[in-house]
């Protein structure tokens, strides 16, 4: 089966890589330990943002560092930036609700549509025979609905470890799979990237 993937990438980095040792991480091989051998996978549509570097200025280069690392290595990977909007807004403080206090709000935009966009303009195209999705956002429900009931194709659901799976999503999907430590462990990329000079942000 002509297999697409479509990653939402902050989602799957909160739950999964954030606090972790496995941020160096290749989703070639990582789809290809978890899905069957019958999924030939096409694509891999990662979705993102750039990154602030208004508390910790190395941040846009650890990122830079290892979208170029994906694009480099794995030719299946197709990047679809968003980006952060930051606005100031009155929130309940944790001790007194009552009592609202103004913060900064940072919001990435536009990832879910992308991806949901994305998935169903594929799937009309005719490109794949089969979507696989990294996600636990509800708000992509209508997307999976078309592509299961209109469409009358497949769609695989992927979790990150002890997340919680969207039960919304599952209602339209075929088959889902969860992915544990070990397959993350076992899907680091080379460090350096071969035939160029990108290298492991040493916190990693």
């Amino acid at each position: 089966m002509r297999t697409y993937i479509y990653i939402d990438g902050f989602n799957f980095y909160y739950l999964a890589l954030k606090y972790s040792r496995f941020k160096w991480l290749n989703f070639k091989k990582l789809f290809d330990q978890l899905l069957s051998t019958k999924n030939n996978i096409i694509k891999i549509k990662y979705f993102t943002a750039h990154v602030s570097g208004k508390y910790d200025k190395d941040k846009p280069r650890k990122q830079n560092t290892y979208l170029n690392a994906l694009q480099k290595y794995i030719p299946e990977i197709e990047i679809i930036k968003g980006h952060f909007q930051t606005h100031e807004v009155k929130m309940p403080t944790a001790k007194n609700p009552k009592k609202k206090v103004k913060v900064l709000k940072t919001e990435e935009k536009c990832t879910d549509v992308n991806l949901a966009v994305h998935m169903v303009n594929d799937g009309w195209k005719g490109l794949y025979d089969c979507a696989v999705v990294l996600s636990n956002d509800g708000d992509l429900l209508e997307a999976f609905r078309i592509i299961h009931d209109d469409l009358n194709l497949p769609i695989g659901l992927i979790t990150p470890g002890k997340a919680r799976t969207s039960k919304s999503l599952l209602k339209y999907t075929t088959f889902r799979k969860r992915i544990r430590k070990h397959l993350l462990l076992n899907s680091q990329l080379p460090n350096p990237i071969p035939n160029t000079k990108i290298i492991k942000p040493t916190s990693w």
